[in-house]
């Protein structure tokens, strides 16, 4: 195994909620160090690499770093665990999932039970809901669920990690969108390995707190000011059973990027994005958003006066589950699709659509 992918199922497999991004993002910048020219941290734990710090011209590729979780909300006197969601997480997968309980002082292993189905009157079937999905981490009451020191207010993730299907995939947790963390910071090392200059900063941004409203994006692209930003992130497989595609039109994993228009899409930007996919015969997909991406692309767009942005996603299926699925090749054309536009940007170019 490569060293980039050694680092990508520690990235992968390492928890990082929404919220408490910390351990994760201290792995990618560890990673990202020796391909960048110097670094910053915000005071929530964005974690940006900057490439030619000095050039006045500021460009972002983008991330986030957060996976969704849950948090204690409630401890019975029986010592079962009744959760509220960190960001949006399935209630409907949770029942008979293992858990990590993140506390002050260790990890405590749980699962969410769910009765037998020899239990259960198939004519009123119950189905889970935020009410009644709970852990257990055997214990028989409050006060030893206390003892192993969970409270109101641990993060709880699930257990799952990476693993290879076919040769072709990778499945697991999270991938939604450290799997985007992981794309930039080969776009980083492979600028550094093959002494690429570029003609304007960089800044490689690995945010937090995306998953509960693009918090974290909005307060690094007031720091930063950038002049373009390129956010990459996952949207939906749509052909797998289940998918309206009427509604989520059709993105297949395995096909390529997706390139997406709408109102935060800067159309001059995704030109030249298109421009250098085609140049360099990638291939790619294109998707259209109604009102808003629901991604980092509208933060940094309706920044600091107004931001050129544009979003490369990776077709992903089953988004917010454990076996989230995205295609190695895929994953390798983002990353060559993003090297090719930076290789293209002039940083004299005009992004007013009027002038």
């Amino acid at each position: 195994m490569d060293n980039n992918e050694k680092f990508l199922y520690k990235y992968l497999n390492n928890a990082s909620p929404t919220g408490f991004e910390a351990p994760g993002q201290q792995i990618w910048l560890d990673y990202i160090r020796p391909f960048v020219d110097d670094y910053f941290t915000d005071n929530y734990g964005t974690v940006v690499g900057v490439i030619n710090p000095e050039a006045d011209f500021k460009v972002v590729i983008e991330a986030h770093a957060d996976e969704i979780s849950w948090f204690v909300n409630y401890i019975t006197s029986e010592g079962y665990i009744y959760v509220r969601r960190n960001g949006g997480s399935d209630h409907m997968i949770a029942p008979s999932m293992r858990v990590n309980i993140h506390t002050d002082e260790k990890v405590v292993k749980g699962v969410f039970g769910w009765p037998a189905i020899h239990v259960r009157d198939t004519a009123k079937e119950e189905t889970p809901k935020m009410e009644n999905i709970f852990i257990d981490v055997g214990a028989r009451n409050k006060q030893e669920v206390e003892d192993l020191g969970i409270h109101v207010g641990c993060v709880v993730t699930f257990q799952d990690e990476l693993s290879d299907l076919n040769g072709k995939f990778y499945a697991g947790r999270a991938l939604d969108n450290r799997i985007g963390g992981y794309m930039i910071a080969e776009v980083a090392r492979l600028l550094k390995e093959k002494s690429t200059k570029l003609p304007f900063g960089l800044y490689v941004v690995n945010a937090v707190q995306e998953e509960i409203g693009l918090r974290g994006a909005q307060m690094i692209a007031n720091k930063i000011k950038p002049h373009v930003a390129i956010i990459t992130d996952v949207c939906h497989d749509t052909t797998a059973p289940l998918y309206n595609k009427i509604n989520s039109g059709e993105q297949i994993a395995g096909k390529g990027p997706v390139l997406t228009y709408g109102a935060s899409v800067h159309k001059k930007l995704l030109d030249i994005i298109i421009s250098s996919a085609v140049s360099r015969d990638i291939p790619f997909q294109r998707a259209a958003a109604s009102r808003i991406t629901g991604t980092d692309t509208d933060a940094f767009a309706y920044s600091n006066d107004g931001v050129p942005s544009a979003l490369i996603s990776l077709p992903l299926k089953y988004m917010h589950t454990t076996v989230e699925t995205a295609s190695k090749s895929d994953i390798n054309q983002v990353i060559q699709l993003i090297l090719g536009f930076l290789m293209d940007l002039d940083p004299q170019y005009n992004f007013k659509y009027i002038n």
